[in-house]
């Protein structure tokens, strides 16, 4: 760096002006002057650099937070969905049967009505709606009345009226 030193002297040295000595203290001076302020802004810039990384870091891992979170809203919005179609299948399912037994039902009482309507009977004196009257029970001795009446229910209605329908989901899915 001496040798470099003597590349900045100043013209004004052979003038007689200055002490060339004065001069080399003086370019020595800026030049570690200028060492130092680019020091100072190489550290500034690795500071920044630093910071910027930080940063970045920081955005990493809050976005990652988020995702798993977002990942385990998902997860559990996706089984609720699953349960809710599983439970709607199933009604369904026994919405399509009651359904259909509403309109057996229907058509039995039609036909049962229908027949009364018939035969003149008024409805006054029948068991079960079946057209016969109090009269004729224990009349026929031949038990095919009572073989008959034997699946009714002394309160009115078959045996089997109020039993629960059950729906199968096995193969709902």
């Amino acid at each position: 760096m001496a040798s470099s030193s003597s590349t900045y002297r100043s013209s004004s040295s052979s003038d007689g002006g200055n002490n060339p000595s004065d001069s080399t203290v003086t370019v020595d001076e800026r030049k570690r002057k200028r060492m130092l302020s680019n020091r100072e802004s190489a550290r500034r810039s690795r500071m920044r650099k630093q910071k910027h990384v930080d940063d970045l870091t920081a955005q990493i891992n809050q976005l990652s937070s988020d995702n798993r979170q977002i990942l385990t809203s998902l997860t559990v919005t996706s089984q609720l969905y699953m349960k809710i179609q599983a439970e709607n299948s199933v009604l369904t399912a026994q919405m399509a049967e009651l359904s259909t037994r509403l309109e057996s039902l229907n058509e039995i009482v039609d036909l049962v009505s229908t027949t009364t309507n018939v035969a003149g009977f008024c409805g006054v004196d029948q068991i079960d709606g079946c057209g016969f009257d109090d009269r004729t029970v224990g009349i026929i001795s031949d038990g095919y009345y009572e073989d008959m009446m034997s699946g009714v229910n002394p309160w009115g209605g078959s045996v089997y009226t109020n039993q629960p329908i059950m729906a199968n989901d096995m193969n709902m899915y």
